[in-house]
């Protein structure tokens, strides 16, 4: 009978549809699961095999380690390295304990540098680290929502403050109180810090001295001039400020439709003359300023102004060939649509240094300057992946009138695989960035020459390396690194490549590695033919002929990826380690775990990210977490009365999706913060209103627990709110949990503890003990 089994076991690439499935997720379909072939009375025996309460496990085991246990271990994010010296510095949260730490050469020693000893749920980051490594600055509370409130997640009767803060890597004094700030760009010498408030360049002491906070707060802008300023960008010296200008017009025909800027400028003011001058001032838009490593000149990007066509439109019946050129979509003569410059600082002069082809979409969305060495580098997605790319600026002055703009910029990351993040070296020689190409569930680390050349692999095996820095001397690079068993870890590597070294954070001595399996890879073709891989969780005592829960779990974003082992997403502060921690929990418990890769989400190329119909248009990406269900239901070893789904954000949308649509799959769920209704329409034939689980929720009969913060900046708690009223008024069973003034990701460890646990004990009342 086992070897039944065994030949009746789905395939790890299976197209897992149904023979009479309508493409579309708006219908209900009539289920007809393929299987094996196999003879009739063959058939009968397999089947009554399985049904036998002998080898049907309704029960989970105890875990042999508490959901406290696999969530216990800091979480480092936002790693940086000093520009003129060997010194690293990261934040960790731990247990919702958040410090900040830093290690220099030659032993690098982790120090912790603040003392917070209590989850406060008071957010901290980004960091920034002088050129010398001697001052750190970083900002303590979270952002603000839509009225300008700082989140306040622990209820403080003051309120929430958002500040920048200040510490000496010395470790000589305690940390201090600069100013309130939203955003922070530090000084190169850490004399100073840069903000942006109310439209107006800011700058305030990082040593205020004896000055008390209100006058520090309320001092006047840098500098005063037309137009909303943004991006500030230090020189090289710290004695000039490049930022963007963006101008709107103060006469109505033309009001400020959605705050989109006429044209801007790239701005230099000169802080010891107070001087400003403008790069090429145009009628386009020009962004991203950077500066050239001696300061003498700046490069930025310039795409075309805004045409008429952008504050009128045109009659929908009126053909499109009767539209002159120009009023609707503007380009530059020549037919492109976005370009690289570089002006003289002083002067203000500058030239083209490259142009994407006429026509281009593609590369009409570079983005994220870097001038390394001799080089501009810019991400640019034109061949499916996201790429960078080099131009060189040799050759000719800012300028010169006769330069020629470079024909083609050279493609550094070749490969079907997506560069994550990327740090030049301080020499200007490399560029070393994280890639997933081979390996798309996990990353690795590798360098390129910034003028081009053949990139180097450095990192091999079952390791994740994320978030590279590289060190002053050049000798190594700093990343985070984890993997199936580790959680994620600062690491240092040699700049040439080889084993890591991990540094921080310790491990807890009852953190459970050794019970962590090793999760695999599966692909799973939906009934469309559209292929999405997931990562499997099987319990490590599941035995032939048994038949265990499953559990379906949905990442969110949705342009997000689960990988084979812990995640290093630092927006989350954590959440992407903690739910790879729950997998292993779980999967320890008896369950078979999926996580989803679906459709829209990153990892695997453009096409996959903007497949057709997802969104509002179709939910096209439901199909995915439908074949999921259903290649668990067929599995021999899953119970297919108790598999349930879970998931936060986009995530939570779907699960509300499989909730609503297939309560005869997925039958119990939760919700972390889901959208539930996509549309301001109740038509039945609004397609965003038939993409909302809302429109299916008479067809939803499994129970859901559903858990909020009501001060989520990402999704409305009305989402949920609205979500309970037809929970109620269909008879749905549910629970709800709700956490004042909380958001999207949890600021407060302990909720997280106890959200984690409630989902278990949901679990194993809904699954296993119904």
């Amino acid at each position: 009978m086992s070897t039944l089994l065994q030949l009746n076991r789905p395939e790890p690439v299976l197209r897992h549809g149904v023979d009479t499935i309508d493409p579309s997720p708006f219908r209900r379909p009539t289920v007809l699961p393929r299987f094996v072939a196999i003879p009739a009375m063959a058939a009968l025996a397999v089947g009554t095999l399985l049904a036998s309460p002998h080898n049907t496990v309704a029960q989970t085991r105890e875990p042999g380690f508490t959901v406290e246990q696999v969530l216990a271990p800091a979480f480092p994010y936002d790693l940086t390295s000093a520009q003129d010296t060997d010194r690293i510095a990261w934040m960790e949260t731990e247990q919702g304990v958040r410090n900040v730490f830093t290690a220099a050469a030659p032993d690098f020693a982790p120090t912790r540098l603040t003392s917070s000893v209590v989850d406060d749920g008071v957010d901290i980051g980004p960091l920034q680290l002088s050129d010398d490594g001697s001052v750190l600055t970083f900002i303590r509370g979270h952002t603000r929502n839509d009225d300008g409130t700082v989140a306040n997640p622990a209820s403080d009767p003051l309120g929430g403050r958002r500040e920048i803060w200040a510490v000496s890597t010395s470790g000589n004094r305690a940390p201090w109180r600069v100013v309130a700030a939203d955003d922070m760009h530090l000084s190169p010498d850490g004399r100073w810090v840069l903000y942006t408030k109310d439209g107006r360049i800011h700058r305030a002491a990082v040593d205020p001295g004896i000055a008390d906070a209100p006058s520090v707060d309320d001092a006047p802008p840098l500098l005063r001039d037309f137009g909303v300023h943004s991006d500030p960008v230090w020189s090289p010296d710290g004695k000039k400020v490049a930022f963007v200008s963006s101008r709107y017009d103060q006469r109505r025909p033309f009001p400020r439709q959605g705050r989109a800027a006429t044209h801007t400028f790239i701005t230099v003011y000169d802080v010891d003359s107070r001087r400003i001058s403008y790069m090429a001032p145009s009628v386009d838009r020009d962004s991203s300023p950077i500066w050239s490593p001696d300061g003498r000149r700046i490069a930025f990007i310039r795409r075309p102004g805004l045409p008429f066509g952008h504050f009128a439109s045109a009659p929908p019946d009126l053909p499109r060939e009767q539209i002159p050129a120009g009023l609707l979509e503007a380009e530059f003569q020549g037919g492109y649509t976005a370009s690289i410059w570089v002006a003289d600082a002083e002067t203000g002069e500058g030239r083209e240094l490259w142009h994407n082809a006429p026509g281009d979409s593609l590369f009409a969305e570079a983005s994220d300057l870097r001038w390394v060495g001799d080089h501009v580098l810019f991400e640019a997605e034109p061949e499916g992946w996201p790429h960078w790319f080099s131009v060189p600026v040799t050759g000719a002055d800012a300028g010169s009138s006769g330069a020629r703009p470079a024909a083609d910029a050279v493609l550094l990351t070749p490969g079907e695989g997506m560069v994550e993040h990327v740090a030049p070296s301080a020499d200007g020689r490399w560029l070393y960035y994280t890639s997933n190409r081979g390996e798309p569930e996990r990353r690795d680390l590798w360098r390129v020459p910034v003028g081009g050349g053949a990139a180097e692999r450095l990192t091999r095996g079952s390791g994740i390396e994320t978030f590279p820095a590289v060190l002053s001397s050049g000798r190594q690079v700093a990343l985070l690194q984890a993997g199936p068993r580790k959680p994620v870890s600062v690491a240092l590597v040699p700049s040439n490549g080889g084993e890591a070294r991990i540094i921080a954070p310790e491990l807890p001595a009852d953190f459970p590695a050794n019970r962590h399996v090793e999760p695999e890879t599966v692909a799973i073709t939906a009934a469309d033919g559209v292929t999405a891989h997931s990562i499997l969780f099987l319990p490590p005592d599941l035995q032939p002929g048994e038949r265990r829960p499953a559990l379906v779990f949905i990442h969110g974003g949705p342009s997000m990826q689960t990988l084979l082992g812990y995640h290093h997403h630092d927006g989350s502060r954590g959440f992407y380690q903690m739910t790879y921690g729950m997998s292993q929990y779980f999967a320890n418990k008896g369950y078979i775990v999926l996580s989803v890769n679906y459709r829209a989400g990153t990892g695997y190329g453009r096409a996959f990210r903007l497949a057709p119909e997802r969104r509002d248009q179709g939910n096209s990406e439901y199909r995915d977490i439908l074949a999921a269900g259903l290649w668990l239901r067929d599995r021999p070893d899953v119970d297919r009365q108790r598999i349930g789904v879970w998931g936060l954000s986009y995530g939570g949308w779907l699960t509300g999706q499989a909730l609503s649509r297939n309560s005869d799959v997925f039958k119990a769920g939760m919700i972390f913060a889901g959208v539930q209704m996509r549309s301001a329409s109740l038509d039945p034939d609004d397609l965003a209103y038939q993409s909302s689980p809302a429109y299916n929720i008479e067809r939803w009969s499994s129970p859901v627990l559903v858990v909020h913060g009501d001060d989520d900046r990402n999704v409305e708690f009305s989402q949920t709110v609205g979500l309970v009223q037809l929970l109620r008024a269909h008879d749905i069973p549910h629970e709800v949990i709700v956490y004042p003034n909380e958001t999207h990701y949890y600021q407060l460890f302990s909720r997280w503890v106890r959200t984690f646990n409630a989902i278990d004990d949901f679990f194993d009342r809904t699954l296993i003990r119904r």
